[in-house]
């Protein structure tokens, strides 16, 4: 595990961004985490890293956002309201986990219930604040 420590939105929208530029398509990334601790950043800064240009939001309502531009699509998933797997399932967002065609970053990745191999697993805490832990699994990303 690889630990971050951040103080501001800037730097988890940075670190977003440098791993954005490691990852291929076909991934997936589960994001856990309390609500504020830095989930959306992250991936804000994700897209930018592919190269979109889209404006990115949380999808905690719309339950899956869409970005083009870049080298690859980055679907935006936030399972948050859903109670899990079979849930995921009836609102048709099963392959972007297990099929993704770009790159799949997943909030509340925990919801899903299932092992997802090659999956990315980034974990989000709050310090205090200003600060953010986030915890990696990605050696060299």
């Amino acid at each position: 595990m690889i630990r971050h420590v951040l103080h501001s939105v800037r730097e988890m929208e940075s670190l977003g961004e440098a791993f954005g530029q490691a990852l291929a398509p076909g991934c997936v990334v589960g994001l856990s985490g309390d609500l504020g601790s830095g989930k959306t950043a992250f991936v804000r800064g994700l897209a930018r890293g592919v190269g979109s240009g889209s404006r990115v939001h949380s999808p905690t309502f719309a339950l899956l956002h869409e970005y083009e531009g870049g080298r690859c699509p980055v679907h935006h998933l936030d399972l948050y309201r859903l109670a899990g797997a079979a849930e995921v399932r009836a609102a048709g967002l099963e392959d972007y986990l297990v099929r993704p065609r770009g790159i799949t970053a997943v909030e509340w990745v925990e919801r899903w219930e299932e092992p997802l191999p090659g999956m990315k697993r980034l974990r989000f805490r709050w310090i205090d604040d200003g600060t953010r832990e986030v915890m990696d699994d990605m050696p060299g990303a």
